[in-house]
């Protein structure tokens, strides 16, 4: 802790910048999903003749593949043909069949997005006029399954085996040195490599078939694997496999030749350094061998703390150039900022999860002091701030306005992230206030000199010297002896240890910290997967625009134009009838019809009848009784249609007294 800031005020501070700083994008880059924006028929559209193609213009870059898009006829069969082409990067154009009939088609797609998530979707278009269709616009995304829960589980682990490896590796170096030979401390930092490890194996595995199939069977399929080399997500999961093989290298060094280092000369905490020895009875050259031993522990720290730091900015970075972070705005800076980011989220939440291993399973005869604690805290204070600058920037990025907050499930993600992070910091308070009142317990060596004088043995052991060598049972009841009181020894260190009261209040509050930091992982992990506020906003501004231009919510005409063929049988009973609906929206509308013969001239008929019926909410038929207004021109104002849908309009023509013939179209209103 400074001594510059006044404890309180400084408190306060950290607690406003890390609530600040919460609006962090995730411990790892967060991610952005591709929206579809706009389409070529859009959505819910009727168009007269039938396209030559499908276009689909997402928000971002997207891989496609030759099933990418499917379009289906009402029957369920496609009537697509080729592979996708890609004209301009973010739209992807897929070729029709000639001579389609009229009906509703589906549209399905299954994309992977820039920052390599699976994107699955369907809409309809109808040529000619709306019709039944077989098939459901509910698609099911390969990521929704057991593959997908999967995958999404893989990515917990690894974030989490990040955060433990590097938190507890620079809290080691940084806090508390002594650590390094501390097996419990040991085992939390190699055990965080090995999730880490297998986390992006699994993950390389199930790549293909998250972003293809869904189908567990496919995860061993060696040709997805081969496909997934070639990605930018493959190359990433890579360089994060190579890059651990350097981890192991560093791991195994600062628990080998760090650790005796630290054994052999590293002060620890509190305790006194080693007194000199009196006056002539030192070597000449004690004080140079001294000296070489701290410069070769110094050259050994700065060593592993630049390549540690190296290794880890490069594990952070293979999350930052397969996600988000190399799409969208400012890539360039995006990508940096995410990589310093998730190394200040591992140095917090990592070093607190040593800390807590550290308070509970360290050794009596070594605890973890005040000083160790306080350093942590000065850390601790700094990743705070970190995170505070850029996770200002990143949720600039991802949610683009204040609204995007709760009109989103990203923004209300991250608001939930707020809150738990704002937790973590006001119970972070409390361990500050235990740490400040925390007096080291330690077990002097010369404790246990003074209960014997120098040189004296066990009984046991003088009465099998008085008969020489002793047989072997003496040997066997000696060595249990000893297990014995060493087992003693360490139970009554830990009582001292544990004794004092500002030890247990610490320890309380940190393993009350580290159960929020799980919950906060979690959370995090979720939004990583989560479509950012900005990207759902403009694509849900694009579906409107959409269903304004197709059902005529908009400013403009969004009239209805069907067209139906009619026979009633008779003389002269054969013709055309045509309805215009206008504006083909909820509330009060215009009908006009138009009766045509066979020569294409507009004729008068006895009577027309028209009845527009829901289906779907059982309402209908609702009779309409169009007044005659000229030759071949019948019309209806103020006809009210109660509720949107796909309602059948349905036209009765009468040709004589007993010729008549009822024919149908739907059409999509409101």
């Amino acid at each position: 802790m400074t001594q510059t800031i006044a404890p309180r005020v400084r408190t306060l501070v950290l607690l406003l910048l890390a609530v600040t700083g919460a609006l962090l994008a995730g411990a790892a880059p967060a991610s952005a999903h591709a929206a579809l924006t706009g389409s070529d028929p859009a959505q819910g559209a009727v168009v007269d003749t039938a396209p030559a193609q499908v276009s689909l213009t997402f928000s971002e870059p997207i891989a496609v593949s030759d099933d990418s898009v499917r379009v289906l006829d009402p029957k369920g069969e496609r009537v697509d043909k080729g592979a996708p082409a890609n004209p301009s990067g973010t739209t992807f154009s897929v070729r029709l069949l000639s001579g389609l009939p009229d009906g509703t088609y589906t549209v399905a797609y299954q994309v992977v997005s820039a920052d390599s998530h699976p994107v699955a979707g369907a809409f309809t278009f109808s040529i000619g006029a709306p019709s039944e269709t077989t098939v459901s616009v509910s698609a099911q995304g390969s990521d929704d399954g057991l593959v997908g829960w999967l995958y999404g589980f893989g990515r917990y682990v690894s974030y989490a085996g990040f955060v433990v490896m590097v938190g507890g590796a620079a809290f080691v170096l940084a806090c508390w040195g002594p650590g390094a030979r501390v097996r419990p401390v040991q085992r939390l930092v190699v055990t965080g490599w090995l999730a880490l490890t297998a986390a992006t194996l699994g993950l390389l595995l199930m790549r293909g078939s998250y972003t293809t199939s869904g189908k567990v069977g496919d995860i061993f399929d060696l040709s997805l694997l081969g496909d997934v080399l070639q990605t930018k997500s493959g190359a990433a999961l890579v360089s994060r496999l190579l890059l651990l093989a350097a981890a192991a290298l560093f791991v195994a060094v600062l628990f080998g030749a760090y650790a005796r280092t630290a054994s052999a000369g590293v002060p620890d905490d509190d305790s006194d350094p080693a007194p000199a020895s009196d006056g002539d009875s030192a070597p000449a050259d004690g004080k140079e061998d001294g000296d070489d031993k701290n410069a070769d522990s110094g050259d050994l720290t700065f060593g592993l703390a630049v390549g540690g730091t190296v290794v880890a900015a490069g594990l952070a970075a293979s999350w930052a150039m397969s996600e988000h972070a190399s799409q969208g705005l400012q890539p360039g800076v995006a990508m940096p900022v995410d990589v310093v980011h998730l190394l200040a989220v591992a140095v917090w939440l990592g070093g607190l999860t040593a800390l807590l291993v550290a308070l509970y399973r360290a050794p009596a005869t070594s605890p973890v002091g005040r000083d160790a604690v306080r350093r942590f805290s000065r850390l601790a204070f700094g990743s705070v701030v970190t995170l505070a600058v850029t996770g200002v920037y990143q949720s600039w990025r991802q949610l683009g306005s204040w609204s995007a907050f709760t009109d989103t499930r990203y923004g209300q993600l991250l608001l939930a992230k707020i809150a738990l992070v704002a937790v973590m910091v006001a119970v972070a308070f409390i361990s500050r206030r235990w740490t400040q009142r925390l007096a080291d317990v330690r077990i002097p060596e010369e404790a246990e000199q003074e209960k014997q004088p120098a040189g004296a043995v066990p009984a046991e052991a003088s009465d099998a010297e008085k008969t020489g060598s002793g047989t072997g049972q003496d040997a066997v009841r000696a060595a249990q002896l000893a297990r014995q009181r060493a087992a003693t020894e360490a139970a009554r260190q830990k009582r001292l240890r544990d004794a004092d009261p500002n030890r247990f209040g610490l320890r309380r509050s940190v393993l009350a910290e580290a159960g929020v930091a799980v919950v906060l992982l979690a959370v995090t992990t979720v939004l990583t997967q989560t479509e950012p506020g900005r990207t759902e906003q403009d694509a849900r501004t694009a579906a409107e625009t959409s269903a304004s231009a197709s059902t005529g919510t908009g400013q403009g005409s969004g009239a209805v134009s069907l067209t139906m063929p009619f026979d009633t049988g008779g003389a002269n009973g054969k013709g055309v009838v045509s309805i215009d609906l206008d504006p083909a929206r909820v509330g009060d509308n215009d009908i006009h019809v138009y009766v045509e013969g066979p020569g294409g001239r507009a004729v008068d008929v006895p009577e027309v009848k028209i009845a527009l019926t829901l289906t779907a909410q059982d309402i209908g038929p609702l009779p309409v009784a169009p007044d005659h207004v000229t030759t071949g021109h019948w019309s209806a104002s103020g006809v009210q249609i109660p509720m949107a849908g796909d309602w059948k309009v349905e036209v009765t023509v009468r040709t004589s007294d007993i010729d008549q013939v009822t024919v149908s179209k739907n059409a999509q209103i409101g």
